[in-house]
C-alpha cells in the first residue's frame, strides 16, 4: 500500500493542476497507512467512504480512476474515465480486451509511471477513454422494451442486440 500512496504523492507533488480523492478505508491499519503518506498534501482530499450516488458521481466528474474494486472497473468505463487496476490480475478480462482498464499492480514505479502516461498521453488517454465499453452502451432498457413490445404483438421491430466490440 505504501508504495501507491508514495506514486500517487509523487503524482500530485509534479503537476500541480492535479488533485485525488480518496474515500479512505474504515480500517484503522489503513488509515494510518494513508495518513502517513498522504496526510498533509494539500492536494489530497482523503474522506469518509462514500455512498454508491455521491460515489458515481465522484468517478464521473474524475479524470481517470486507479482502483483495486472490481465494480469500478465496470462502472467507469460507462462514463468514459479511464481505469488504472491496483492489482495483478482481474476477475475482469474483458475491459483489460476492450482496453478500458489497465492492470498495472501495486509498485511505485509502475503506479506512477502508468498515472502520468495518462495525464501527459492525450491520444493514449483517449484510446482509453473512448474504448467500446463491454459492458453495456447504457441502451438495454430500451431493448427490453423494444423485446416485449414484439413479444407481445405490439410491435414487429426487434430490439437491436449489442456488440462490445468494433463493428
Amino acid at each position: 500500500m505504501r508504495e501507491i500512496y508514495r506514486a500517487l504523492r509523487g503524482v500530485v507533488e509534479s503537476y500541480p493542476d492535479v488533485e485525488i480523492v480518496f474515500p479512505v478505508h474504515k480500517n484503522p491499519a489503513v488509515r494510518g497507512v494513508v495518513d502517513e503518506e498522504l496526510g498533509g498534501l494539500a492536494r489530497a482530499r482523503l474522506i469518509e467512504p462514500m455512498d454508491y450516488q455521491p460515489f458515481v458521481n465522484l468517478i464521473n466528474r474524475a479524470y481517470l480512476v486507479l482502483s483495486d474494486s472490481g465494480g469500478i472497473q465496470e462502472e467507469a468505463p460507462s462514463l468514459g474515465k479511464p481505469v488504472l487496476v491496483l492489482r495483478n490480475t482481474t476477475e475482469r478480462p474483458e475491459a483489460v480486451e476492450a482496453g478500458t482498464v489497465r492492470l498495472i499492480g501495486t509498485g511505485m514505479d509502475a503506479v506512477s509511471a502508468e498515472t502520468r502516461r495518462l495525464l501527459d498521453d492525450k491520444i493514449f488517454y483517449n484510446r482509453m477513454a473512448n474504448a467500446v465499453n463491454p459492458y453495456g452502451d447504457g441502451l438495454a432498457s430500451k431493448r427490453i422494451v423494444q423485446a416485449i413490445m414484439c413479444w407481445a404483438g405490439l410491435s414487429e421491430k426487434k430490439p437491436d442486440q449489442f456488440r462490445p466490440g468494433p463493428g
